[in-house]
């Protein structure tokens, strides 16, 4: 109750991030029951339905990441003062965004629930001339454990991750040289070498997909459905290197910023980089991945086959992740901007121009393009090669 009570008094910036999680939700519960319906159209296909069941998995993981970017974001979980005093400490915040995560999710999986009964023609008679019954099973009885099983993933999934993201944590120790020498800690994310070897390895197994066939093919929702799952496999593997890597490669940013004497917009700038690195480089680095993934799948389907290739839903699985990964990215800036909100102030108060604001955000965006941008298309390129031989 109190959860809906604070949902209805947000700002309304607020309650349109959780509009956009809801929609992604609702997506992703589109997807799990036309899966479903897969497998009642189809029961001779069980391997292929629970292999489309498995694809869901990727929209379903990019919609927790950005229901739990939006929670994180959210006034309403944060400490502050007095709040302790009738019992919501950190720990009850943590599961009053949980539970406000569950209640939005639950929401747009109740608007998939309504879709796909309306495209199964179970409300009001069959739309777009039954176009979507044969792919809905429109003749078949729709079993109701399990599509609550199935809309109940994303709820729980998300609430879950909100409530383990935002749990509270002891400070991390400072080193006491570091701080007396800069006034913070000015360790580089360690995720590099981790994050190169997974790429690496994505890599080579979507080269041997390419080369060897890569066994059986995952079938898709949609049309396109000859891939081999080692190719999604590996793509996957590149992904999370890249989500590895990215806070070390933002923090290299910062570090570029300030080589060669720099000024005080270039310090402002690289400092910036370097003490936001982990909050922003992890949704930069899948921001990249998906990119990369979809460059690649654009060289290879793009020129011979066009949109045939490509079915409706495997175009709204593509453009779920997309979507959600790249919200995902501006939550997370929204958060380094709330955080060094205080800084920002602080600067103004002494006298800082705020044209040199504006200019260490432009150098701080232009670096990260100047690095991410040429990645973003060496991998795509790297894993479209083999795969066109």
């Amino acid at each position: 109750m109190l959860a809906l009570r604070l949902t209805r008094g947000t700002h309304p910036l607020v309650l349109a991030r959780r509009l956009l999680v809801a929609a992604a939700s609702a997506g992703v519960g589109f997807l799990l029951l036309c899966t479903l319906g897969h497998a009642l159209g189809h029961p001779e296909q069980a391997p292929a339905s629970t292999l489309r069941l498995l694809w869901c998995v990727l929209p379903l993981a990019a919609t927790v990441q950005f229901a739990v970017a939006v929670a994180r974001t959210d006034p309403s979980t944060r400490p502050r003062p007095g709040l302790s005093a009738i019992g919501l400490g950190p720990a009850r915040l943590a599961l009053l965004a949980a539970a406000s995560t569950a209640v939005t999710c639950a929401l747009g999986s109740a608007v998939a629930l309504l879709l796909y009964l309306h495209l199964r023609g179970d409300l009001t008679g069959l739309p777009f001339d039954g176009a979507a019954a044969g792919l809905l099973a429109g003749d078949q009885p729709v079993p109701l454990a399990a599509v609550l099983t199935l809309l109940a993933v994303v709820p729980v999934t998300a609430a879950a991750a909100a409530a383990l993201a935002l749990r509270p944590r002891p400070a991390p120790p400072v080193s006491s040289e570091a701080s007396e020498a800069s006034g913070e800690d000015e360790t580089m994310p360690s995720g590099l070498p981790w994050g190169v070897a997974l790429i690496a390895v994505g890599l080579a197994v979507e080269t041997y997909a390419g080369r060897g066939g890569g066994g059986d093919g995952l079938p898709l929702p949609g049309r396109f459905d000859g891939s081999p799952a080692a190719v999604l496999a590996g793509w996957v593997l590149t992904a999370i290197g890249l989500a590895t890597a990215g806070p070390a490669l933002v923090h290299g940013c910062g570090r570029l910023l300030q080589t060669a004497r720099p000024g005080a917009v270039r310090l402002l700038a690289g400092r910036v980089l370097m003490t936001e690195s982990r909050r922003v480089g992890r949704p930069l680095g899948v921001v990249c991945a998906v990119l990369s993934g979809l460059l690649a799948a654009a060289s290879l389907y793009g020129s011979d086959t066009g949109s045939d290739a490509f079915g409706p839903l495997t175009g709204l699985g593509a453009t779920l992740i997309l979507a959600c990964t790249c919200a995902t990215l501006l939550t997370a800036a929204l958060e380094s901007r709330q955080g060094r909100a205080a800084v920002t102030e602080a600067l103004l108060d002494a006298g800082a121009p705020p044209t040199a604001l504006r200019t260490a955000a432009l150098l701080r965006a232009g670096v990260l393009l100047a690095v991410f941008l040429p990645l973003t298309w060496a991998v795509g390129e790297l894993a479209a090669l083999p795969l066109k031989g």
